[in-house]
């Protein structure tokens, strides 16, 4: 790889003092294990890295009110292992649970798995430099597309990678972001972005000179929570498509919905048509599909990837009884 200087700040301001404002001309470095594949690949030369699992905080803090505050250098294996979080936010410890392997839950930080890039395998291969790259095209339209976007309508097809950003999205928490000028509030609905040919090079508002150090989540309130994931390999894949569902209930009918899905869209992807299919129901196997009917409709395949809408609605719809507790048919791999 490129020869890069290193730096090893032990506080949230020096780390954002030793980054620039200069797209990826320093970068930050947390569990490093999608930083330095891209860097192995040279599909990322930065100058400088800045170590900040010494800077960043790495713990969980109750907040006044309620709801928690979660470090962003914290590992993913111990979000998974948090009795609180789990307790509040069943379903951010699901997603956090199928994140790749347990070695990659033992490196990987609530932070990099939130900002990591795309997995696309153009914007991966070195050889091609496509929009992500600062090219003039996305290859994936007329190339291999089985597990690009089935919504959005480009510039990049890509998909959101992240697990924990879709959950982050239905529980509305908000992300801390630190730069030179201090601390910013962003909620996480408003932290990521649909590409276009100005933006297109990122996924989120966050700076190069910025940094994201907390997550903070609301008091959750009385609902129910489901989460569900369909992929091709269960022992290390990304998902095909996996969705977060939340139910606030009135009895036996949904007083509101949120349903967020994951792995069909360049950012995590609301369906509020999918909320309002719910809406003053009760769930039983045909409002769920009925919802999940919703939550697909206007999604548009590429050449390759229109099984995505059915794997799509059986993930919302499974995630929906999930919420419900009802009995759900455990198959996650296809």
């Amino acid at each position: 790889m490129k020869a890069f200087s290193y730096v090893n700040p032990t506080n949230e301001r020096d780390a954002v003092r030793a980054l620039s404002p200069e797209f990826e001309k320093v970068l930050p470095l947390a569990g490093g294990q999608d930083l330095l594949a891209r860097m192995k690949d040279y599909v990322t030369e930065p100058d400088r890295i800045v170590n900040v699992k010494n800077a960043l905080d790495a713990t969980v803090t109750s907040m006044p009110g309620g709801g928690l505050k979660i470090g962003a250098a914290m590992k993913i294996v111990d979000l998974v292992e948090h009795p609180q979080i789990s307790k509040l936010y069943p379903a951010m410890v699901l997603a956090a649970g199928e994140v790749g392997t347990p070695q990659i839950r033992n490196q990987g930080t609530v932070g990099g798995n939130l900002n990591q890039r795309p997995r696309c395998w153009y914007f991966r291969n070195e050889e091609f430099v496509c929009f992500k790259k600062g090219g003039n095209q996305c290859f994936s339209p007329s190339g291999e597309n089985q597990f690009h976007a089935i919504f959005g309508s480009g510039p990049s097809f890509i998909v959101h990678p992240s697990s924990l950003a879709v959950p982050s999205i239905a529980y509305n928490a908000t992300f801390r972001l630190l730069g030179p000028k201090g601390e910013r509030m962003v909620p996480a609905s408003e932290y990521f972005t649909m590409p276009t040919l100005q933006n297109v090079r990122t996924e989120n508002v966050l700076m190069p000179n910025e940094l994201l150090t907390h997550v903070i989540l609301p008091a959750p309130g009385t609902i129910k929570s489901g989460h569900y994931e369909v992929r091709y390999k269960e022992s290390h894949d990304w998902p095909i498509a996996f969705a977060t569902v939340l139910l606030a209930m009135n009895g036996d009918a949904v007083r509101s919905a949120r349903v967020v899905m994951g792995a069909v869209a360049p950012v995590p992807w609301r369906s509020e048509a999918a909320e309002a299919a719910l809406a003053g129901k009760t769930i039983t196997e045909e409002t769920a599909a009925a919802a999940a009917e919703a939550a697909l409709r206007g999604a548009k395949p590429l050449s390759q990837n229109a099984y995505k809408i059915q794997v799509a609605k059986t993930a919302v719809k499974r995630a929906i009884l999930h919420a419900a507790g009802m009995n759900v048919v455990d198959v996650k791999t296809i």
